[in-house]
């Protein structure tokens, strides 16, 4: 386990150091932010209907979203590629470290510490100016941080099974294309899921995605309720072991007629 921790903490310290990518990541979140605020919000005012979410909450929902986009896995790691293309994941094979364990590590300090750089200052301001509430109760705020962390496991449990496809396909850029249309789509960011057809929702209930994004930020807002998180919380546990363990095969399978490409 040493190892894999020291894994994580070199390639996160690494991925820190890219700020420049944050702050620009960071003025363009703040950006669709706003416009996605101002869709809604036009979306409620045109409205007298009864909706699923009051305005409030998906304007929080909005920016947590935007927060944590850097979470989301519809990306493959770039080094990884590199690797496969390259020729160079032989050397990979040669590490005494399972080549999964050493993957996923990655896959955590991929998705963390961009999401650091742009999360903390962009809630701090949307919390401070931009209309968003702070969590429901304490209980919801509690709920909310074991979420994410659930969430983040999914995402890199998915992200390790996509970069691992890259054992057939060398390139990723398909598998990484279909992935990352199936996350915006489930994972209620560019529409919250409640505000989906009652026959999609229950589709949607049932996949991994909605436990990147939809799960914490509805426990944050309490539009589901903190004595319900247990029942989420099994639910994004399971999804992770079912990746994981899809992920495993896949790479076992990957790995038996694995070519070598470069010189």
């Amino acid at each position: 386990m040493r190892a894999y921790g020291a894994i994580l903490s070199a390639n996160f310290r690494t991925l820190l150091q890219y700020r420049a990518a944050a702050i620009a990541g960071f003025t363009t979140q703040i950006f669709w932010g706003f416009i996605r605020v101002m869709i809604f919000e036009a979306f409620f005012r045109s409205s007298s209907a009864s909706q699923p979410m009051t305005v409030d909450e998906v304007v929080t929902y909005i920016w947590l979203g935007q927060a944590f986009i850097m979470l989301l896995p519809w990306n493959i790691d770039r080094e990884i590629h590199n690797l496969i293309r390259s020729g160079h994941v032989g050397y990979e094979l040669l590490r005494p470290v399972d080549l999964y364990n050493l993957w996923f590590s990655r896959a955590m300090a991929y998705r963390t510490a961009p999401t650091l750089l742009r999360a903390v200052p962009l809630l701090t301001l949307a919390l401070l100016f931009l209309g968003m509430g702070l969590p429901a109760s304490p209980e919801a705020g509690l709920a909310f941080a074991l979420s994410m962390v659930g969430a983040l496991l999914i995402s890199c449990a998915f992200t390790t099974l996509v970069n691992v496809t890259m054992m057939w396909t060398i390139s990723g850029q398909g598998a990484a294309t279909m992935a990352g249309i199936a996350v915006t789509i489930f994972t209620g960011m560019v529409v919250p899921i409640p505000f989906f057809p009652e026959w999609a929702q229950t589709v949607m209930e049932v996949l991994p995605f909605r436990g990147i994004a939809d799960t914490p930020y509805r426990l944050y807002t309490g539009h589901i309720p903190a004595g319900d998180a247990l029942f989420h919380l099994a639910h994004q546990l399971a999804w992770t072991a079912a990746l994981v363990l899809a992920g495993r095969w896949v790479l076992s399978r990957g790995l038996r007629r694995l070519v070598v490409q470069g010189g």
